[in-house]
C-alpha cells in the first residue's frame, strides 16, 4: 500500500478523542459520578506539537515521562499541561455526559449498557459539532482498554445515530488506539479529570481553564 507523506486537505478531517472517568462500581466503593467525555480536534493543531515539544522538556530536565497522563502526572507537569491546552482552547470542542449514579435505573447499571447509552447520547451531540465545523470525515479514537467493550459501543453508537437520522450521512473511522501513542487521547483524559473532578469533588480549578471550550455539558439522565 502507498502511504502518502503529506496530505494538502487536512481540515477535511476533524478527530474526535475519547476518555472517561469515574467507575461502573454502584456499592459503596464507587464513585458517585460517571464522565465521558470527547474532544475534538482538526489539524494542523499547534498545541499537539508543543505538548512534543513539552515531554522532550521534561526528560531533558530529568522526568522519566512516557507519555501525559493527569492522575499520574506530578503537580508541575499537570499545570502545565493545563496551561498548554488552556492556551489552545479555540482548537478543541469538548462534550461530555455526566452520569449521577444514583439517578441510574437499575435496569441501565450492567456495564454494557451503560456505557453504549452514555457513549451514543455524547457522540450524537460531539459529531454534530465536527459536522457543524465543516468536517467530511470523521476519525473517532479510543484507547485500548477494554478494546472489545469500546469498539462494539462506538460502533454501534455511531451506526444508531445515523440510522435514527440523528445525524447526517457522515463518513468515519473508529480506531483503538494506546493513549500513549496520541496526544489527543492524552488531551482528553485531562479534560475528563477536569471535568470529574468538578463533579465529583466539587472542584472546579481545573475545570475553569477549559470552561471556554466545552460545547456540551450533559445530563446522562436528567431529572423528571
Amino acid at each position: 500500500m502507498d502511504i502518502p507523506v503529506g496530505n494538502d486537505n487536512v481540515t477535511r478531517y476533524a478527530y474526535i478523542f475519547l476518555d472517561e472517568s469515574g467507575n461502573f462500581d454502584f456499592g459503596k466503593s464507587g464513585t458517585r459520578y460517571l464522565v465521558m467525555t470527547s474532544v475534538g480536534i482538526v489539524r494542523p493543531s499547534p498545541m499537539l506539537g508543543r505538548l512534543d515539544d513539552y515531554k522532550y522538556h521534561c526528560i531533558e530536565a530529568g522526568t522519566d515521562i512516557e507519555y501525559f497522563h493527569c492522575y499520574d502526572d506530578r503537580g508541575p507537569v499537570r499545570g502545565a499541561v493545563f496551561d498548554l491546552i488552556a492556551e489552545h482552547l479555540d482548537q478543541m470542542r469538548i462534550c461530555c455526559v455526566v452520569n449521577e449514579k444514583e439517578r441510574t435505573a437499575p435496569e441501565m447499571r450492567e456495564d454494557k449498557r451503560l456505557y453504549q447509552w452514555m457513549l451514543g447520547y455524547l457522540l450524537r451531540h460531539a459529531l454534530s459539532e465536527e459536522l457543524t465545523a465543516d468536517a467530511e470525515e470523521i476519525i473517532v479514537i479510543t484507547d485500548t482498554i477494554p478494546v472489545n467493550k469500546k469498539r462494539r459501543a462506538v460502533e454501534k453508537s455511531i451506526k444508531q445515530a445515523v440510522m435514527r437520522n440523528q445525524l447526517p450521512k457522515v463518513a468515519y473511522r473508529i480506531l483503538h488506539h494506546q493513549s500513549r501513542s496520541h496526544y489527543g487521547l492524552q488531551v482528553a483524559d485531562y479534560c475528563c479529570w477536569a471535568i470529574f473532578r468538578k463533579w465529583e469533588r466539587e472542584d472546579s480549578t481545573w475545570y475553569d481553564r477549559i470552561k471556554p471550550a466545552i460545547r456540551r455539558e450533559l445530563d446522562a439522565f436528567p431529572k423528571g
